[in-house]
């Protein structure tokens, strides 16, 4: 008897968080594992949980299936199933073992961290087959997914009435009166899984930069942990507010249960990743936009992951010889907080020229605006001037740069000394800031109207006959120099 307004497939604690969030909403939720002994363990274990994780009547609402055909009948038309499996082939693989038993205008949704080549993919391949299909980014981790995560749906629109009401509901919410769901509709085939994708960029980005005011603050200065605390602690009463900023002051607060000392001191110094910043660096070049702060993110934990090179190369090459820091250290902690900002600003600018490129490449029609709403609550990067983002692009939907809009313009203009400070300093006494650095010098190459690419063109012209653009001919007219003939050597 069809009884569920939907079913979810894969019982991992992010898919277990989503059914327990659809159920507490007043749901009723069919959930399937390949291994049943996993469905049965959820499932009857629901009873034994606390009420703030299962509340009243949510145990009703959930039933488990040992067999997919009966899983399936138990879902109410259009049936709706969310899949959340392991990125790659296992999503085709449940794909593949659920359409013999579905009907044309079921709906498949993937709400997993897919790639969204494979999106695209699968979304025009069940199109043809009748199906519609939805892929999701899903933000906030395991806590997101039970409270209320940042959720990103593209795909085949006509499917988003069907799931509007249950995505919302459980999303995060925002605003005054706390009512302004973070999910709404992205756009078309993978544009939901590709917006994930760039906020997972933006995120590797802010972790990366936060990491680098650390290292300063702590090596420059010799901060102790507890000043660090205070710091942070803050930084998260200002325009640096976000939920990065405030995990980060926490940390600095946690002791280590066998050495007594802060946790924080004991972790190894070597960054892991799932992939998903360098899928945004990849399209990033395939695109020609230069991503340039997420992609140093991204070789900056490639680096860290060299430990054991590290250590040894740290026995061998010296930096900087009895560099210490003189100058006013109140004045030196602003100072990076204000690089921290304009960076950050550099950041999202950049994610954001990633995203309109992706749209004129693939036919989407994204609202920046919308899309900064979706990340201002129950996602890792929601902080508060996501708010100024929006407010930018609801005043030019058409904004070319964020940098160009008069409040972030003027942020960056305030910022600019001590960002500049902040790097040279840095250099000065040997601490690495990739991040940083490749935010500053994005900056001041958007900004200059004339960069020495000219003399690139002249080279690749002299050795391969590549041709170059003139200053003085329209836009697209070619020309070539027969350069060896014409150099003159003395």
């Amino acid at each position: 008897m069809s009884q569920h307004d939907i079913g979810l497939v894969g019982l991992a604690v992010m898919g277990q968080n989503l059914v327990l969030n659809m159920a507490n909403h007043g749901y009723s939720v069919g959930v399937y594992n390949r291994t049943t002994a996993t469905t049965d363990e959820f499932v009857n274990g629901l009873k034994d949980e606390p009420t703030d994780k299962v509340h009243a009547g949510t145990v009703d609402r959930v039933k488990g299936y040992h067999e997919l055909k009966d899983f399936v009948a138990s879902l109410k038309a259009p049936r709706r199933i969310m899949i959340m499996v392991k990125a790659g082939a296992p999503v085709d693989a449940v794909i593949d073992q659920l359409k013999p038993l579905l009907s044309p205008g079921d709906i498949f949704i993937d709400g997993g961290n897919s790639d969204f080549r494979d999106t695209n993919r699968r979304d025009a391949a069940l199109r043809k087959d009748g199906f519609r299909f939805i892929g999701t980014g899903v933000s906030g981790g395991e806590e997101g997914a039970l409270k209320g995560p940042s959720i990103m749906p593209g795909g085949h629109h006509d499917a988003w009435p069907f799931v509007k009401d249950i995505f919302q509901a459980i999303s995060a919410k925002v605003g005054p009166k706390n009512d302004i769901p973070c999910c709404d509709w992205v756009g078309d085939a993978g544009a939901g899984h590709y917006v994930k994708m760039v906020h997972n960029g933006i995120e590797y980005g802010d972790m990366q930069l936060i990491c680098e005011a650390y290292f300063i603050l702590k090596h420059a200065l010799g901060l102790t942990n507890e000043e660090l605390y205070q710091v942070f602690k803050t930084w998260n009463e200002g325009e640096l507010e976000s939920y990065l900023i405030e995990i980060t002051r926490d940390i600095f607060t946690v002791k280590d249960p066998i050495t007594g000392g802060h946790l924080v001191d004991q972790i190894l110094d070597t960054a892991q990743q799932k992939g998903t910043g360098k899928w945004m660096s990849q399209h990033a070049l395939d695109l020609g936009v230069p991503t340039t702060l997420i992609t140093e993110a991204v070789y900056a934990r490639c680096l860290s992951a060299q430990k054991d090179a590290r250590v040894r190369a740290s026995q061998v090459l010296a930096g900087p010889k009895d560099a210490k820091f003189t100058g006013d250290k109140k004045q030196f902690i602003e100072d990076v907080r204000q690089a921290l900002y304009a960076s950050k600003l550099c950041s999202y600018a950049q994610g954001y020229v990633q995203l309109d490129a992706a749209a004129q490449e693939f036919g989407w029609k994204l609202n920046n605006g919308n899309i900064a709403l979706l990340w201002r609550g129950g996602c890792i990067i929601r902080s508060r001037f996501l708010g100024d983002i929006k407010a930018a692009f609801d005043k030019n939907p058409q904004l070319e740069n964020l940098l160009l809009d008069d409040f972030f313009k003027a942020a960056v203009d305030k910022a600019q000394p001590s960002w500049r400070r902040v790097l040279s300093t840095s250099v000065q006494l040997g601490l690495p800031t990739p991040v940083f650095s490749a935010a500053l010098n994005y900056y001041d190459g958007y900004r200059l109207g004339r960069l020495p690419a000219n003399l690139l063109q002249a080279q690749r012209d002299y050795f391969g006959a590549h041709t170059y653009e003139r200053l003085d001919q329209p836009r697209g007219k070619m020309s070539h120099t027969d350069w060896i003939r014409e150099r003159k050597l003395t």
